[in-house]
Parts: structure tokens; C-alpha cells; sequence
């Protein structure tokens, strides 16, 4: 059996391995280990505990108000001792956050082959995202395995002269999404009828937006509610204090403002499907609610994302007060221009991202 290693540390990389570890789980060619830094902990307990997973190792890394390098440092000093120890045979690793790099660090250090999945994302600019843009293009040097999403992720990585095999599988966080759409899953928010609003879904967090963007952001949400009175924001609140406070301030007093603690993975599937609009600088959304058939305005200058934009599935909207109220107005206002974002085609994939994944490690190792 080959040892496959996934490590993962937050909750997107929870939801876009999730289906990825189920598929190794039920092969019996491989010896799956998953392993939790500890970046985030509650939210990915929440993900994992949905799709039936546990962790085998958890290094428990989380300490109040770390900084990159306490994260980059601990997860590479616990995975250099774990990884001699279970000597895994290939690293699975997701996106671009901290842990994602410093496992694969900590990988290519005992020279382990390295399995990247969502591979190729780009913005070419090094500092927007910060600090996912330097982590995406740091793992991409040090991999063998290229798990590219989409086309043009795989002309990134080839212009980038990357060594190791390139496979295109499509995004696997459709595969988890479209697992728990199936059931319907409920997101009952006290106070909030569905049936009366059109509710525009927002979620905020980029730390390029902290400060005067996400200033911007909420005066915008309250442009928009004061244009619109059939339509109501809800609003999941990030737990890092330096989002929270600000949105809280402007937004908290409005009698259509729906402020929540995070969503777990089940009820922000609930909340996409129930929704009409969505604000939002997250990239998971802007590849999940397509699927959906829901429009997303992107809260941010970049996309690592543009395959959103080109096939008419989101738009880039910035953290400008009138560009923010403008487009929202329009799809609130024109249901042609409406229509024309819900029902495009979705870039992302098809579902069958994670059996694409197990199929190109097998031919690695010539099972």
C-alpha cells in the first residue's frame, strides 16, 4: 500500500480535501494519514465531523494572535519530527495557505514527493493576496504533482516552468459541494424569513481588505439595503477581531443586517442556495456558487481566479463604495443582467475532481 499523507490547517483546505481523503480512504491501494496543524480549529472540527473524517495526528499549533512566521515555524518543526516518523510516500497539500506551504517545506526537506491540489491559481501580483499568492507559487517549485483546476492553471504552471507532472481535474471543492447540496441542508437564521427578502450572502475576511476597505464594504451593504427595502444582508462574521469590530459598527443597528458567528460548511451550502446575490472576496465562493446558479460580486482588485469573470459567473468589483452599490444595483434592478450571470457556465469542474486525483498518483507510482 502506498502512504499518502494530507496535511491541512484551515477550513478551506478541509472542505477542498475532504472529498479528496474519502476517495484514497476507499481504495485499497493506499494508506491514508491526515494530519491537522491546528491553524484553524473549531471551523475545521465542523468540516471534518460533516463529511465523517478524523484526523490521525494533530500538531495543535494555534496560539492567540500568531503571526505567519509562529505559523510557518511550529508547523515545520512538527512535521519534520512526524513525518520521519510515519514516513509517509507523497504529501498532499491544498491551495495557499501557511500550512499548505510549510508542510510542503517540510516534505521537500525529506525529499517526500509533494501532491498539490488546486495548483496554477495566479494574480501576478506577489503581495494580493498576501501572503496566498507567494504560498501558491512557493508549493508550485517544490511539487511533483500538479492538480490544476482548470486550463488556464495548467498554461500558468507550464509558463512557469514548474518540474513534475500537470493534471488538470477540475476543483474538488465542487465535488464537496455538490455532495452537500444533495441534501438540501437547512440554514435557519433567528429572525431572517426567507421568503420575504431577496438576501444578498456576504463574507469578508482578506487582510488586504482590513482597515478603510472594509469600511468601504459596509457603507456599500448600507447603500445598497437603503436602495433596495426588499432585500436583507446576511452576514457571517469572521472571528478575527480586526474584521469583526469595524463590520459590526456600521452594519450591527440594521433591521435587515443578519450578523451571525461563522457558518459551518452544511448551513453556508443552505445559505448559497437560499440566497439571491453574493458579496464576497472569499475564493472558494466565487468557484461554489456558480454551481448554484448564484451571481457573486468579488470584494476585491485581483482574482486568482479569472475563469469567474471571463465565463460571466462573477465580477470584479473592488472595495469602491459607488462600483459596489452600482453592480449590485444593476442585477438587484435587471433581471436580464441578472439572468445572463446566474445561468452561466461554471468554469470549475464537474464533481470528479477527487477520483482525477487518485487516478494521476496511482499512474505516479505505476499501481
Amino acid at each position: 500500500m502506498i502512504r499518502v499523507c494530507f496535511t491541512l490547517g484551515t477550513r478551506p483546505e478541509a472542505i477542498k480535501l475532504a472529498p479528496v481523503i474519502r476517495t484514497f480512504q476507499s481504495s485499497a491501494k493506499f494508506a491514508t494519514q491526515v494530519v491537522l496543524t491546528g491553524q484553524h480549529r473549531e471551523m475545521v472540527a465542523q468540516v471534518m465531523e460533516i463529511f465523517g473524517l478524523k484526523a490521525d495526528r494533530d500538531l495543535d499549533i494555534m496560539q492567540h494572535q500568531q503571526t505567519l512566521t509562529d505559523i510557518t515555524q511550529r508547523s515545520l518543526q512538527g512535521l519534520e519530527k512526524l513525518f520521519r516518523e510515519i514516513e509517509p510516500q507523497v504529501v498532499i497539500v491544498q491551495g495557499d495557505t501557511t500550512t499548505a506551504f510549510a508542510a510542503a517545506l517540510a516534505a521537500f526537506y525529506q525529499q517526500i514527493p509533494i501532491g498539490h491540489v488546486e495548483a496554477g491559481l495566479r494574480t501576478d501580483n506577489i503581495y494580493n493576496p498576501f501572503p496566498e499568492e507567494a504560498n501558491r507559487r512557493l508549493i508550485s517549485q517544490i511539487a511533483q504533482l500538479h492538480f490544476a483546476p482548470t486550463s488556464l492553471a495548467v498554461e500558468n504552471l507550464s509558463k512557469s516552468g514548474v518540474t513534475g507532472a500537470i493534471h488538470q481535474t477540475g476543483n474538488t471543492v465542487i465535488d464537496a459541494l455538490l455532495t452537500v447540496a444533495k441534501s438540501q441542508p437547512p440554514c435557519d437564521i433567528p429572525g431572517l424569513d426567507w421568503s420575504k427578502y431577496r438576501v444578498i450572502l456576504s463574507t469578508v475576511h482578506r487582510r488586504e481588505n482590513w482597515g478603510e476597505p472594509l469600511q468601504s464594504i459596509g457603507a456599500a451593504m448600507l447603500q445598497i439595503l437603503e436602495k433596495f427595502p426588499d432585500t436583507a444582508l446576511l452576514l457571517p462574521l469572521h472571528r478575527n477581531p480586526t474584521v469583526r469590530e469595524p463590520l459590526t459598527q456600521i452594519l450591527g443597528e440594521h433591521p435587515r443586517v443578519f450578523l451571525t458567528e461563522p457558518l459551518d460548511y452544511s448551513q453556508l451550502v443552505g445559505a448559497i442556495q437560499r440566497s439571491y446575490l453574493l458579496l464576497s472576496d472569499s475564493g472558494g465562493i466565487q468557484e461554489e456558487a456558480p454551481s448554484l446558479g448564484k451571481p457573486v460580486l468579488v470584494l476585491r482588485d485581483t482574482t486568482e481566479r479569472p475563469e469567474a469573470v471571463t465565463g460571466g459567473t462573477a465580477k470584479l468589483v473592488g472595495t469602491d463604495v459607488d462600483r459596489i452599490t452600482a453592480v449590485a444595483s444593476e442585477l438587484l434592478a435587471n433581471p436580464q443582467a441578472y439572468q445572463a450571470m446566474a445561468t452561466a457556465i461554471n468554469p470549475f469542474g464537474d464533481g470528479t475532481a477527487s477520483m482525477q486525483i487518485l487516478d494521476a498518483v496511482e499512474q505516479f507510482f505505476s499501481v
